[in-house]
């Protein structure tokens, strides 16, 4: 493993490297929650079965928190910063497929952005479909979008998450893992073997070169 920083427009962003550069299949993001870290059980699965297909990983600890913030703030801000980490990433595994994704609030930011990095799909986990005491509000365009936009959308969420499921129209496939929340802390050689099981598709789909 091997850390980077990356200057972007609201500060610092760090990213923590997996994989063998110079021999990599897929570039996968991967950021954390709003109040989170690129250590959750959820995050390292993902990296776990991207490492074992070939993947160049990178968790990256959005500027917000290496600055001591605790929320994320602006959502534009988020996303700009998010965007100019990405195409930084992108340059240490040139001509390899983008795949982003995250936790909870990383997954929404993944989501939001994938057309503007130009991603072949977002993984995105415990992704909060709408807010526990906002009865009728929804993320669910976010979701949505992302796939209008031509990424293919993997959602692994926890059966018991407050935060609500998206349904199985709204992403490519929905994974709901039996007896977890929304932190998804267990249960990870399942979230492993749903992201190993899925991404290959896509990796050999028809927009592989």
């Amino acid at each position: 493993m091997r850390a980077v920083e990356i200057m972007t427009s609201s500060g610092v962003g760090r990213a923590e490297l997996d994989g063998d550069g110079a021999a990599v299949r897929f570039l996968l993001a991967l950021t954390h929650g709003s109040g989170g870290s690129i250590g959750s059980p959820d995050l390292l699965a993902a990296r776990d079965a991207a490492l074992g297909l070939g993947g160049l990983v990178a968790r990256v600890t959005q500027p917000y928190q290496v600055r001591g913030a605790r929320a994320p703030g602006s959502a534009v801000r988020q996303d700009a910063a998010w965007i100019e980490i990405v195409g930084t990433l992108a340059g240490l595994a040139p001509g390899v497929p983008l795949i982003q994704g995250g936790r909870s609030n990383g997954a929404r930011v993944a989501c939001r952005t994938a057309a503007a990095v130009g991603a072949r799909a977002v993984i995105a986990l415990a992704f909060p479909l709408r807010p526990p005491s906002a009865a009728g509000q929804t993320r669910v365009d976010e979701l949505r979008a992302a796939r209008a936009d031509g990424a293919a959308v993997l959602v692994v969420n926890g059966e018991r998450d407050p935060f609500g499921i998206p349904g199985a129209e709204d992403a490519d496939r929905v994974v709901t893992v039996p007896g977890e929340t929304h932190s998804l802390k267990g249960h990870r050689a399942v979230i492993a073997a749903a992201v190993a099981g899925w991404l290959p598709g896509v990796l050999n789909g028809p927009s592989s070169s």
